[in-house]
């Protein structure tokens, strides 16, 4: 049975912290010097670009496309050759937190190893460093998995504003490329940012459907791929373009608006979810504080242990089916 406020922890503690920041600093000194060589390299080919005659024939797609998957020269062939590399890829992609994907893996290494130490030199046990190992290797792509799913709320919210922008553009008599411009500069970030990429690609010579193709990919948005299917339909049949966008817009802003709604309605449901899954953790710490031997039983008895990770379990799949009852999707 541990006790939290025992010295035995701060082993532990100062390994776990020492070899975090240790890995986090080393990761993010590589992607300094990666970020260095990469600007550098994107100057060296802006100005042949600019030199040469017929920049459409230099092949636009890898001046944006290509990217190194890491710094390490012996490593680029290993990663290349892991299957979900390019789902990854798209993952930091769409976060847009600046990682490689090698950076990713170090500081999920890292992570692992950290936690699993940090927990083998508390208890000397290898199937607490192995727990404590997975549970650390999964960090870096939770972050990563809020970042991207916070940026396309971001980006969903700011959104229809975008192609009202864009409309009014191109109702005014200006080129779609000019409604990009428009976008690119007056918008929110981060649809600000996103239009910015569609709008350089076009201007290097990459042809429209790729470019909008790729913002899909980026933005993994119902509302996104309306968008680009309209435009790239548009393009081939005709059509009103400024009057289907408002349309578009519309659609959005009424689906916010229904969603809005069902939060309120399903309100009490979410809550009746949290207080099911903070409830016995309350009661236990509760229970725990005032008699500690009454509770030691759950520890020291293979049965109370077992007990433990039933309720544990049965927590978890509560809290999912609550969590998937009032998820209602639009």
């Amino acid at each position: 049975m541990f006790d939290f406020v025992s010295p035995n922890w701060l082993p532990a503690l100062l390994v776990f912290l020492a070899a975090g920041l240790g890995v986090v600093s080393i990761a993010f000194l590589i992607e300094s010097g990666r970020e260095v060589r990469r600007r550098t390299e994107f100057k060296r080919q802006l100005q042949g670009v600019t030199r040469a005659s017929d920049p459409i024939q230099r092949g636009p797609e890898s001046l944006f496309r290509e990217s190194r998957i890491s710094d390490i020269a012996w490593l680029e062939p290993v990663l290349q050759a892991l299957p979900q590399i390019s789902d990854l890829r798209l993952l930091l992609e769409q976060a847009n937190i600046g990682w490689s994907a090698g950076t990713f893996l170090a500081l999920t290494i890292g992570m692992a190893f950290s936690a699993g130490t940090s927990m083998f030199v508390l208890t000397g046990k290898l199937l607490y460093f192995i727990v404590a190992g997975v549970l650390g290797a999964f960090g870096p792509l939770f972050y990563v998995k809020r970042k991207k799913r916070r940026r396309i709320e971001a980006f969903e919210e700011g959104f229809p504003e975008a192609i009202d922008l864009l409309a009014r553009s191109i109702r005014a008599g200006h080129a779609f490329a000019t409604g990009l411009k428009v976008v690119a500069e007056e918008a929110q970030d981060p649809v600000k940012s996103e239009f910015r990429h569609v709008f350089e690609e076009q201007k290097f010579g990459l042809p429209l459907e790729e470019s909008l193709l790729g913002l899909g990919d980026r933005i993994d948005l119902v509302d996104i791929r309306i968008f680009v299917t309209a435009i790239l339909v548009q393009r081939d049949v005709g059509g009103n373009l400024a009057e289907i966008l408002d349309k578009i817009s519309y659609t959005i802003r009424e689906r916010f608006m229904i969603r809005r709604q069902i939060r309120v309605y399903t309100a009490q449901g979410r809550m009746t979810g949290y207080l099911l899954a903070a409830l016995p953790i309350i009661m236990g710490f509760l229970i725990w504080m005032l008699n500690a031997e009454y509770m030691s039983i759950l520890f020291s008895e293979p049965i109370g242990r077992l007990m433990i990770a039933a309720a544990v379990v049965l927590q978890i799949i509560g809290f999912f089916v609550i969590s998937r009852i009032v998820d209602i999707e639009i």
